[in-house]
C-alpha cells in the first residue's frame, strides 16, 4: 500500500506513494483538505469537482455519519474522532451541541459503515491539554483494550467492510512513554494495521524500526508554511493543515512558492521578509485588475482580479471566500509538489532553510470580519464565553437615557443629527 521512494539521510523526510483500492495514487509527502460537517468550507460539490486538485479529504465521524462519497467522488477520504478523554468505555467527540459521550465499540461500527477509504482508530487523545504521567497509563490500556476491538470487529465483519485502511493513533508523547501500547502495535496487531495516525511530533522520535515502514498522517495542526516543512522533515508522510481554510475565513490569500527558491533565490533574499499572503480586506486592492498573486494558474487567478474579490469581501458575498478558498488551496498543492521535486534533486535541507530566510514566520493579521462563525467550528474552551459573532445591531449604553428623553428624529436627519440624538453612532 505505501511505497518508500526516497529517504533524505540525516531527517526523516521521506519521498513515498500511496495507492489505495479504487483511488489514483498520491505521491508524499502530501496533505488532506479538512472539512467541516462533511464538506470542504466554501466549495460545493460541483466546484470541489470541477475547480480543484484536492486528492483526499479529512472527515471527522462526530461531523457526519452519512455516505460522504458523492460529496468527495475523486477524493482518499479519511475518518476520524476528534475526542476528549472520558472513561475506560466511553470517549467524549466534539459536536454541534458541545461534548457528547460516544461508547468506543459505537465509533467503531459507525466508522466501518461510513465507508472511507482510510479509518483511524479510536484513541484516548485529550483535548487541549497534556497527559500526565498517570494519565498517560490509563490511555495506554484504553488505546490497546480499544484497538483490539476494533480489529476483532472487522475479523468478523464482511470483506466488503474490510476495504478500508486502518491506521493506528499514537498518543501524543514519546513513543517510550506508551511502550506498552507500541508493544502491542508490534507484536499483536502488526498485521491488521495499515498506517499510524501521529499527534505529537514526539512520538517520532523514538518511533520503533518495526512501525518506520508505516505511513504517518499527522493531526499535528501546523498554522505556517514552515510548520509544514518541519513536520515533514521529521517524517510525517500525509498532513492535516486546518490554516488553509483559517487563512480564507480572513480573507487572507496565501502566497508563497517553494520552487522558486531554486530559480531566483539572490532576488527573493534580496527583498526578504516576504508576506505569506495578501490581505484583500485592503482597499488598495478595489481598483487593482491583477490576479491575486502573478503567475498563479487557479481557476480564481485566471478569471478574476483583486478589485473583485475585495468587493465581494466588503459586500459580504459568499462567492469571494468560494474564490479564496480555491486560491489557497491550489497554493498548498503547489507547495506539496515543489517540496516532492525538491525531495527527487536532493535539494529539500537547503530550500527549507533559504525558505526560512525569505518569507515572514507568521501569516498576515486579519482585517476584515470574515464570514459568519458557526459554534462547530470552534471547540469550547470554557464556560461563560463570548459569543463569536457580534450582534449586526446593538443598543448603546452610553445613549440609553438621552435615547429615553429625545423625540423621534426627522424623516431626512442626517448622521450627525442621529448621533446627537443618541439613535447613532458614527464611525470615524
Amino acid at each position: 500500500m505505501f511505497t518508500i521512494i526516497k529517504a533524505a539521510s540525516g531527517t526523516g523526510v521521506r519521498l513515498g506513494r500511496l495507492a489505495l483500492p479504487g483511488r489514483k495514487p498520491i505521491a508524499t509527502p502530501h496533505y488532506l483538505a479538512t472539512t467541516s460537517r462533511g464538506v470542504v468550507p466554501h466549495l460545493t460539490q460541483d466546484t470541489f469537482v470541477s475547480a480543484t486538485n484536492i486528492n483526499g479529504v479529512y472527515v471527522g465521524l462526530e461531523d457526519c455519519k452519512l455516505d460522504l462519497r458523492p460529496c468527495h467522488p475523486d477524493a482518499l477520504l479519511t475518518a476520524a474522532p476528534f475526542t476528549n478523554p472520558n472513561t475506560n468505555e466511553t470517549v467524549a467527540v466534539s459536536t454541534v451541541v458541545g461534548f457528547k459521550s460516544l461508547p468506543a465499540d459505537d465509533y467503531a461500527n459507525a466508522v466501518e459503515k461510513l465507508q472511507a477509504d482510510v479509518v483511524i482508530g479510536i484513541g484516548d487523545i485529550p483535548y487541549g491539554r497534556a497527559l500526565g504521567h498517570k494519565r498517560i497509563e490509563k490511555a495506554t490500556d484504553r488505546n490497546i483494550k480499544w484497538m483490539q476491538s476494533h480489529v476483532a470487529l472487522r475479523e468478523g465483519s464482511s470483506d466488503s467492510i474490510k476495504q478500508a485502511r486502518l491506521f493506528a493513533p499514537l498518543l501524543p508523547v514519546s513513543c517510550a512513554n506508551q511502550q506498552f501500547y507500541v508493544d502491542s502495535l508490534v507484536q499483536d496487531l502488526a498485521g491488521d494495521i495499515s498506517g499510524l495516525a501521529i499527534y505529537d511530533l514526539s512520538s517520532l522520535m523514538d518511533l520503533p524500526e518495526t512501525l518506520r515502514h508505516l505511513p504517518r498522517l499527522g493531526f499535528t495542526t501546523p498554522s505556517t508554511p514552515q510548520d509544514i516543512l518541519r513536520h515533514i522533515s521529521l517524517g510525517i508522510d500525509v498532513l492535516t493543515i486546518p490554516f488553509v481554510s483559517t487563512a480564507t475565513d480572513a480573507g487572507i490569500a496565501l502566497d508563497f512558492n517553494f520552487s522558486a527558491l531554486q530559480q531566483a533565490s539572490a532576488e527573493l533574499e534580496l527583498n526578504a521578509p516576504i508576506p505569506l499572503g495578501i490581505d484583500m480586506w485592503q482597499s488598495t486592492h478595489a481598483a487593482d485588475l491583477s490576479p491575486l498573486v502573478e503567475s498563479c494558474e487557479c481557476y480564481t487567478c485566471t478569471n478574476h482580479h483583486r478589485a473583485y474579490v475585495q468587493h465581494l469581501l466588503v459586500a459580504k458575498e459568499l462567492l469571494g471566500w468560494v474564490l479564496l478558498q480555491i486560491h489557497n488551496h491550489h497554493t498548498i498543492e503547489l507547495l506539496f509538489t515543489s517540496i516532492r521535486r525538491s525531495l527527487a534533486v536532493g535539494t529539500f535541507t537547503q530550500d527549507v532553510e533559504r525558505f526560512g530566510r525569505v518569507y515572514e514566520s507568521h501569516l498576515p493579521e486579519k482585517s476584515g470580519q470574515g464570514p459568519r462563525v458557526r459554534g462547530y467550528q470552534f471547540k469550547s474552551n470554557g464556560p461563560s464565553e463570548a459569543k463569536k459573532n457580534k450582534s449586526a445591531f446593538t443598543k448603546l449604553d452610553e445613549s440609553l437615557e438621552k435615547l429615553a428623553h429625545s423625540p423621534l428624529p426627522r424623516a431626512h436627519a442626517d448622521a450627525g443629527q442621529l448621533e446627537e440624538q443618541g439613535f447613532a453612532e458614527k464611525t470615524r
